[in-house]
């Protein structure tokens, strides 16, 4: 064995999962977790911890992977983290975790987020689940949202001793994890709804259907419905567009809207009759890694299908392994390209998208090199379905029924870092509600944050 280079990790082949909606990533068995982990250094300083969001004790986890302890290392895991099986597969390891692995100096880092998500999978398959705390200590607090950062707000706050409730505005909980995110690259039955089970274990009750700032508000919860404290976790559904001729035809959707048809409403599979414009030829525009996602599953549902990005290929903001896997699976990137017109047909149906060429010019506030149009260079893509994958922002409908909740320009919640804190008593935040569209770690980081500040609230009042 190489000990510079990572046991690799079985696949689908590209041309067999271009087709269907079964994970692309097999994973590792028994053995091939236990080789990875003799790989681990067990650093002292371990600089893996430092990159890990929720600092999971990454050496203490491994090393009971490499002696075969697969309970023991999903206690570690445990302590920390609530969605050890959906952070395995989606969090960006090689600028985290992966990132800081001394390993990596010379040779490849270790694959940490792997082995977290073979644990996690053993731990689903063996029936193992995190104690429940035995007693209550009779305080109740209200999680608004059940994506990552209210699923480990909640989870946290129960192990504490409180007793927490989520209300869900969707029928299912889950937040981005059921809406967002894809069945390839997370399955909803094997994987996020037996996370979700997790945290009730722990005495999380879970309520769906009910909009915040609508079914009721957040005074009401805290003056009528008996709530200590509350903390919003609701993320940012609120679509961004470009703003260009012809956005509202037929045929044009925000990732946003696409992927939750697909997802949450099923219509990837053919015994529902979800309504999806699936379409032949499809543009996204966008190069993160929702843009991706959209776009292997527009590929799947059987479009050809072009991302459409106005930087490079280095300025790519999607994971490198989701790009790698998009060409792979014989998606084409149009790079320095900018859409400036949507066609639109008789019927009000999308016929086609007007571009134009940009070129890299000086960096701009965000660091990378700012796309500037190449004059006279405007052309045409025969596109029948365009997804508009720009970003998402907080949906205003919970600030603007809670009075004192001060928010930012971008309609984004303003909470501490530290601890969720907002500027309303006994409310505090986190996730994409504070920081618009961000990753499932950050999230899980900021949920974190809110269950010890409400902790801090709580004991101190």
């Amino acid at each position: 064995m190489d000990m510079q280079k990572k046991v690799p990790v079985r696949e689908q082949d590209p041309k067999v999962r271009a087709a269907n909606f079964e994970e692309v990533c097999l994973g590792y068995d028994r053995e091939e977790a236990m080789k990875e982990a003799s790989r681990c250094l067990n650093c002292k300083n371990a600089k893996c911890v430092e990159g890990c969001p929720v600092s999971i004790d990454i050496p203490a986890f491994v090393g009971e992977v490499k002696a075969g302890h697969m309970e023991e290392a999903a206690r570690v895991i445990a302590k920390s983290s609530a969605l050890p099986a959906v952070c395995g597969r989606v969090c960006p390891q090689e600028s985290q975790c992966e990132g800081r692995c001394v390993r990596g100096i010379k040779g490849e880092p270790v694959s940490i987020g792997k082995l977290e998500r073979f644990v996690a999978d053993w731990s689903r398959e063996h029936g193992f689940v995190p104690e429940a705390p035995k007693t209550t200590n009779g305080k109740m607090v209200a999680v608004i949202g059940s994506g990552p950062a209210g699923l480990t707000c909640a989870g946290d706050l129960a192990k504490m001793g409180y007793e927490v409730t989520i209300f869900e505005a969707l029928h299912e909980p889950g937040g981005v994890l059921l809406y967002g995110i894809p069945e390839f690259r997370l399955p909803k039955e094997g994987v996020v709804k037996p996370e979700i089970e997790n945290v009730k274990k722990l005495g999380v009750k879970i309520e769906t259907n009910v909009i915040i700032g609508k079914s009721v508000t957040i005074d009401q919860l805290l003056h009528e419905e008996g709530f200590d404290a509350v903390f919003i976790g609701s993320g940012a559904g609120l679509p961004m567009f470009m703003g260009i001729p012809g956005e509202n035809a037929n045929g044009v959707f925000s990732a946003n809207e696409y992927l939750t048809r697909s997802n949450l409403m099923k219509a990837f599979r053919d015994d529902y009759d979800t309504p999806i414009a699936a379409g032949k030829k499809v543009a996204v525009v966008g190069g993160g890694n929702v843009a991706m996602d959209a776009a292997r599953t527009a590929l799947r549902l059987g479009a050809d299908v072009h991302i459409v990005y106005r930087r490079s290929e280095a300025e790519l903001p999607a994971r490198v392994e989701e790009v790698h896997h998009a060409k792979e699976e014989g998606i084409v990137f149009d790079l320095l390209t900018n859409p400036v017109e949507i066609l639109v047909d008789d019927d009000g149906w999308v016929k086609g998208m007007k571009c134009i060429r940009m070129e890299l010019g000086e960096p701009d506030a965000s660091g990378r090199r700012r796309p500037v149009p190449v004059e006279g260079s405007e052309f045409t893509i025969d596109v029948d379905t365009v997804i508009m994958s720009l970003g998402t922002s907080p949906n205003p409908l919970i600030s603007s029924t809670t009075k004192g909740l001060e928010v930012n320009r971008r309609k984004c919640i303003v909470a501490e870092e530290s601890n969720g804190k907002t500027s309303k008593e006994g409310v505090y935040a986190g996730g994409d509600a504070v920081t618009g569209a961000a990753t499932v770690i950050l999230a899980m980081e900021a949920g974190r944050a809110g269950a010890r500040g409400i902790h801090e609230y709580l004991t101190e009042r």
